[in-house]
């Protein structure tokens, strides 16, 4: 559980008693079902992180809305969209293991996170990790309701593959960018799970999986 969970839920609670106290007991329900609500949202399940090297995991919940080869001032790169909905576990991971060496916060507008738009115009944080012999950058970008993104790591800091980053409150999208020579393991419309479903390797398939092979849209063997 992500604490700002308990913190929007002890505040609905108290609310539920005040109204239950000065109106009728009733009109608690309503507080005391939305407390049960951000409760739920904040959840933050453990997930089994693949190990095997070349590995590019999910950096959250939510669904693949797009899977481009786009041009950068790095090369041709691939870039993953995944839209979060107010349903999905909002906690961001690390793509891989490695190092932060940028983290940029952009000001924008809140269009929806379905828009393709929202990729460049909406409020957005770029952060950029080198290791395991490359440079991912993923984004978390706010969406129509999405109001705050949270990133905790900084610059220099050392992550694990799948290592709990932050979170974008409420609606929202992530978008992951790595060079385009890597395998990519998901398409448009795949579910994926944060920390846990492989979105690229960096090796041929059957020098990473062995006797299993990794479900794309689960990350297990």
């Amino acid at each position: 559980m992500v604490r700002d969970g308990y913190f929007y839920a002890l505040a609905l609670i108290a609310a539920a008693v005040l109204v239950g106290w000065f109106t009728q007991p009733a009109w608690a329900a309503v507080p005391l079902l939305l407390a049960v609500f951000f409760l739920w949202f904040f959840r933050d399940p453990e997930r089994d992180i693949p190990n095997a090297a070349g590995v590019f995991v999910s950096p959250g919940d939510g669904k693949v809305t797009d899977v481009s080869v786009i041009t950068t001032a790095a090369g041709n790169q691939t870039r993953i969209s995944i839209f979060l909905n107010v349903f999905d576990v909002h906690v961001n991971r690390s793509p891989i293991a490695g190092v932060v060496r940028e983290v940029r916060y952009q000001r924008g507008k809140y269009l929806n996170a379905m828009n393709p738009a929202s990729a460049e115009m909406n409020e957005q944080n770029i952060v950029r990790v080198e290791g395991e012999g490359q440079v991912v950058t993923f984004k978390q970008i706010a969406g129509l309701l999405a109001r705050r993104i949270v990133f905790n790591p900084k610059v220099g800091d050392r992550l694990e593959r799948g290592q709990r980053v932050g979170l974008i409150k409420f609606g929202s999208r992530v978008d992951v960018q790595f060079d385009a020579a890597a395998a990519v393991q998901v398409k448009v419309g795949d579910r994926v799970k944060g920390g846990a479903s492989v979105l690229a390797l960096l090796q041929p398939k059957a020098q990473l999986t062995g006797a299993g092979r990794y479900s794309t849209t689960e990350g297990t063997r």
